[in-house]
């Protein structure tokens, strides 16, 4: 086992203490402020399990194995959500590791089984998409009905929406310039026509400059997270629809994209996602959906040789 070298800072020093070192410097990186709080809740559970003055030194394996066990019983946490936390907690204790405030060890997570993601029907859709009278509902409204075709045109996470601005709509480029999104790397996706259209019509009304957000709320301020959730929940209860996670529209839209033969390496670009892996679990989890027209596309069952002759077969 490689030899601990303590540093006069790390004599002593409890996980807590250790943690807001780390809370610092990610501060300091740059960090964005939901991976921090992202950080803040896998500490805050660990703590409440290891006891906040838990020195570094004494972290090992078994704890963290002790710790997965707290999360399902006590927790009553699921498997997927586990690998959550356990995530940031080897991020965490990495930090301790490489700080060498604890001797090195390897953090596992657990195998889970990932249910089907839900998603909006076609029947919910329909009722969502339908356009309401412009000349009739408030401001609010009809931009709530703007960000639904949006959401479901992009696939975009509510982040990048709530910090979208106007000069990033390329009209004459037919694409959006995603500035503020997951990993900090932005890149483009194209406009579509529809989606395109339901645009230029909303900053008739909208009006604003080039710097201005896209969608605001009705006193032309940024449209918070907290803010576009809430929108979205009372814009789908009104159309009759109970279900309300802006997250559900990303996957909405992943799984249209697939039933609609795109390929899953231009999906992976348009989602933002770092690695194709993540966006195979779509086609994974919608398998069932994928079984509608199967024999029409099944090489197999498209050869002339293997169609059904006119008359049957005597023995």
């Amino acid at each position: 086992m490689k030899n601990k070298i303590m540093l006069s800072v790390g004599e002593n020093l409890t996980i807590t203490k250790g943690y807001e070192q780390l809370r610092m410097m990610k501060q300091a990186e740059g960090l964005k402020p939901d991976t921090i709080r992202y950080y803040d809740d896998c500490f805050k559970y660990f703590k409440e399990y290891a006891g906040e003055q838990t020195l570094c030194e004494d972290l090992n394996q078994d704890m963290i194995i002790n710790y997965i066990f707290f999360l399902r019983s006590e927790k009553k946490v699921n498997d997927v959500s586990i690998n959550t936390y356990i995530r940031g907690i080897r991020t965490i204790i990495n930090y301790f590791i490489e700080r060498e405030y604890t001797y090195p060890f390897k953090i596992k997570g657990v195998k889970a089984v990932k249910s089907v993601k839900e998603t909006y029907s076609d029947d919910e859709l329909n009722r969502l998409l339908e356009k309401p009278n412009i000349k009739k509902v408030s401001f609010p409204d009809y931009r709530n009905w703007v960000i639904v075709c949006y959401l479901l045109g992009t696939g975009n996470r509510a982040n990048t929406i709530c910090n979208l601005k106007i000069e990033n709509l390329d009209f004459s480029g037919h694409q959006i310039i995603l500035k503020v999104v997951k990993n900090a790397k932005q890149y483009i996706i194209p406009m579509s026509p529809t989606l395109e259209k339901v645009l230029k019509e909303y900053l008739s009304y909208r009006k604003g400059a080039a710097d201005d957000y896209l969608f605001c709320n009705q006193y032309g301020e940024q449209l918070t997270r907290e803010g576009l959730k809430t929108c979205i929940q009372r814009y789908n209860k009104s159309r009759g629809v109970e279900k309300s996670s802006l997250h559900l529209f990303r996957h909405t839209f992943a799984k249209k994209w697939i039933l609609n033969k795109g390929d899953i390496f231009r999906l992976q670009s348009i989602l933002g996602h770092s690695s194709i892996d993540i966006v195979k679990e779509y086609v994974n989890m919608f398998g069932v959906d994928l079984q509608k027209d199967f024999s029409v596309f099944n090489p197999l069952d498209t050869m002339d040789c293997m169609k059904p002759p006119g008359t049957l077969i005597k023995m």
